[in-house]
């Protein structure tokens, strides 16, 4: 599965608002430097999501604020 995330880096809270099924807007308090906000992303979902940070890859937009993610974790409730 691969998701697609409008990151907004830098916020004041972390959270997610899902825009559809595979679709979300994603704001983490991680400054976009040296990977930290991309970090934080992947953390976020993983706890969204209830898999292990394992199973999350980052396959575009290392350094965009539009990001995928691909999912490898059969379990995902996505």
């Amino acid at each position: 599965m691969i998701l697609t995330l409008y990151v907004k880096p830098g916020s004041r809270q972390e959270k997610i608002e899902w825009l559809d099924k595979d679709t979300a807007k994603v704001w983490v308090r991680a400054v976009a430097e040296k990977g930290k906000a991309n970090e934080a992303v992947i953390e976020l979902i993983s706890k969204e999501l209830s898999i292990p940070k394992t199973s999350i890859e980052l396959i575009r937009g290392g350094t965009a604020k539009i990001k995928q993610l691909k999912i490898t974790n059969k379990n995902s409730p996505i």
